[in-house]
């Protein structure tokens, strides 16, 4: 397929026109994740970007960007505390975005792994998983939680995915067999499968793209932390799921290029990407 582009904006735009972001995560020690995530979503071009974190670290989070909102959360040991009353929140400022993050810096527990199970079940918004986020769906007895409620792009690298499906071995087998199996399960769960890689993997179980963007420079933390709040800002500006995922990976992947050309490989970190989105945007559109 060729390669999906976003509209042009009307000269009469307003914020509103560029959807509302939440992006859901942090906890101590890994306020930058969330940090990271919202700042890549405000880069990509959603017009109103909020982090949805911990009280502990809402300070630290809302320190790296000006540009978009905190929501501090009730925490437990460091972590969104998920109670009753604090599931309302969340599904009260799910309900008013665009577009739904749930997994930099989340942390893991028995309440955030029952919460995102929830979520994705429940939640009508498209909804992007990473990390923790996916790590919380693979906490279940039987490894998934069935059918959702709304579209939903899961962003796993293959421990992840081998934990999701239970998979000894998935980590380590031929690209091939992976390939095989993602293309599998996105089609059994109907969701849209980034599968993470030298050629990183995007399908719909029915279609399917290889990204080839992309450089060994980008193997460091952080970085997937980016492609989420890349994907989630996508989303918002009114891309379908799949077309947001196989931009994402492209425009990720070329921003990690462009840096590296400058930088090196060795001395590329997650934060250059966001600066080298500008460029890798302008390429694209």
């Amino acid at each position: 397929m060729s390669l999906p582009r976003l509209p042009p904006r009307p000269p009469d735009a307003n914020k509103g026109d560029f959807g509302r972001a939440l992006l859901i995560g942090g906890s101590a020690g890994m306020a930058g994740a969330i940090g990271l995530a919202g700042m890549a979503c405000l880069r990509s071009g959603a017009g109103l970007v909020r982090l949805a974190v911990p009280d502990c670290i809402a300070t630290a989070a809302a320190g790296f960007e000006p540009s978009y909102m905190t929501f501090p959360l009730p925490s437990d040991n460091g972590k969104i505390r998920v109670h009753p009353d604090d599931l309302a929140n969340l599904t009260g400022l799910a309900e008013a975005a665009t577009c739904v993050a749930i997994g930099p810096g989340l942390g893991q527990s028995v309440d955030l792994a029952a919460f995102v199970c929830a979520a994705y079940q429940t939640f009508a918004q498209p909804l992007v998983l990473d990390a923790d986020a996916i790590n919380a769906l693979a906490r279940t007895e039987k490894g998934w939680v069935g059918k959702p409620n709304g579209p939903r792009v899961l962003t796993p690298h293959p421990g992840e995915f081998a934990r999701l499906v239970a998979l000894d071995g998935f980590a380590r087998a031929p690209r091939s067999e992976q390939v095989a199996k993602a293309r599998l399960f996105a089609r059994s769960e109907e969701v849209v499968l980034l599968l993470k890689g030298r050629e990183t993997f995007i399908t719909d179980g029915t279609n399917e793209v290889l990204n080839t963007t992309g450089n060994p420079g980008m193997a460091t933390g952080g970085t997937g932390d980016v492609l989420t709040g890349i994907i989630t800002a996508l989303i918002c500006q009114g891309l379908p799921t799949f077309e947001a995922a196989v931009l994402g990976a492209h425009v990720h992947g070329f921003a990690g290029d462009f840096a590296a050309a400058d930088l090196g490989q060795v001395s590329l970190i997650a934060s250059d990407l966001i600066r080298y989105l500008p460029r890798a945007l302008q390429t694209v559109s």
